[in-house]
């Protein structure tokens, strides 16, 4: 069943709150696709339960299998135009390089310096660090694992669920907890970072989306650009603003102890240089 038929099939017998998220729905499709379910709800004037009580009323699990089947029926006029902007010269790789120079510029202009400051300062007086993610940003937290070892910081991040559940109750106070989550309402990350926090870890969250359940957790908040579709899930884009985010932490530690991390770097490339031909 077309969206449209869907929701109209089972207006009547919305209340009034999910009338209203229907009606976004109906009339911006489009956008809704790049909102987080926090976005939608102050957008159509709502809670959360709200969204998500619409969603299931219409025969969804949640809000994000809502998405995924309104994505779905928008391919032909959104691929399109993507196609065209791609083909405009032929040459698609000109096309990707300028889409990451746009998504860098686009996180340095969200970065918020003060909360990237605080960021560095709760990192560098940690006890225990530990990044926790799932799927493709389970990914880049094994990036920022490896980043932060070869300057000397003792960081954790597993793509075991299992483990990250023991991992969070084992933290408390002086512990850093890092999740990573582009959409901010991954189920598994944000329990985590809920766990590690109820015992008195410090919760910091990156993620692209300022109104999200992962940013009402975390105590610090970096932003990060290349919003994705439910079907671009994984986007380079997305990676490269995470990653760049990343860096700056680390460029941010260096900063504070130049001389140890030039050592730990020196100390960390001997480790491996004999493993490299």
């Amino acid at each position: 069943m077309e969206m449209n038929d869907r929701i109209n099939t089972y207006y009547p017998s919305m209340t009034k709150s999910e009338q209203k998220v229907a009606r976004c729905v109906l009339e911006h499709p489009d956008n809704l696709i790049y909102l987080s379910v926090t976005e939608l709800a102050d957008f159509a004037g709502t809670g959360e339960t709200t969204v998500m009580r619409f969603c299931r009323k219409i025969g969804f699990k949640g809000y994000q299998d809502f998405k995924l089947m309104l994505a779905q029926g928008l391919p032909k006029r959104q691929t399109q135009a993507d196609g065209e902007q791609g083909a405009g010269g032929g040459d698609y790789a000109d096309h990707l390089y300028a889409l990451m120079v746009g998504v860098l510029q686009s996180s340095l202009g969200m970065l918020d310096r003060e909360q990237l400051q605080q960021a560095v300062d709760a990192l560098d007086q940690a006890r225990y660090v530990q990044f926790f993610g799932v799927g493709s940003s389970g990914i880049t937290a094994l990036d920022a694992k490896n980043r932060f070892l070869r300057i000397g910081r003792r960081v954790e991040a597993n793509s075991d669920s299992h483990i990250q559940s023991m991992m969070a109750v084992t933290m408390g106070a002086g512990d850093v907890a890092f999740g990573i989550s582009v959409s901010g309402s991954t189920l598994d990350t944000n329990d985590m970072l809920m766990k590690a926090k109820q015992n008195g870890a410090k919760v910091i969250a990156m993620t692209n989306y300022a109104k999200s359940p992962i940013a009402s957790i975390a105590d610090i908040v970096l932003l990060t650009a290349g919003k994705e579709s439910p079907l671009e899930g994984g986007s380079v884009g997305a990676k490269v603003s995470q990653l760049f985010i990343i860096d700056l932490l680390c460029q941010g530690l260096e900063q504070l102890h130049a001389e140890e991390t030039k050592r730990m770097k020196e100390l960390t490339a001997r480790a491996v240089i004999d493993r490299i031909y």
